[in-house]
């Protein structure tokens, strides 16, 4: 295992950037990953790292774990009703799209069970979601214009929320969660 990813046992706020960017806008958490750690200072406390599509082996680590991290953050390209292309949202647990529980998303089944019942043994668990349209069924790197525009209000307002300080500081207006 990398140095970075033994750091997930140490930190107290992690945030994971999933998908695939192979799959053009799938790979939108890693991008938001990638712009952090080259953009912005990351504080000590905190971790963001690329899982790729293996955010199912990290959350059930963290789940074995009798020391949990504090908040976790999850970054991920998803598509909801009623959102626009390249707009970023909470994702409320309860409300994971259904369509994402077959894909290879940090969404599939038991994923989002899991993430359930880090919440229920008290870590701040949130899902920052980017709407899009399309991921492609072959390989196709790369975002789409929208989804390249999404990468920094992501970042920075994960950033926002690093700098906060306490669990449960997720009010900013510009994103809504599902109810």
């Amino acid at each position: 295992m990398a140095a970075a990813e033994t750091l997930i046992y140490e930190k107290s706020v992690l945030t994971f950037g999933c998908g695939n960017t192979l799959f053009g806008n799938d790979g939108f958490g890693p991008e938001v990953v990638n712009h952090l750690n080259l953009h912005h200072t990351i504080p000590d406390y905190a971790l963001a790292l690329d899982v790729g599509t293996g955010i199912r082996d990290f959350i059930f680590d963290l789940l074995l774990m009798e020391k949990k991290p504090e908040k976790i953050i999850i970054i991920d390209a998803v598509t909801v009703k009623g959102k626009k292309p390249g707009e970023v949202f909470k994702i409320d647990l309860a409300c994971v799209p259904k369509e994402k529980m077959s894909d290879f998303s940090l969404h599939q089944s038991p994923c989002s069970n899991l993430m359930s019942q880090l919440k229920d043994q008290g870590v701040d668990v949130k899902v920052l979601g980017m709407h899009t349209n399309l991921i492609p069924n072959e390989i196709n790197p790369g975002l789409c214009p929208k989804a390249k525009k999404a990468v920094p209000i992501a970042s920075d307002w994960i950033i926002k929320e690093l700098k906060k300080s306490g669990p449960n500081t997720f009010d900013l207006k510009e994103v809504e969660t599902c109810r």
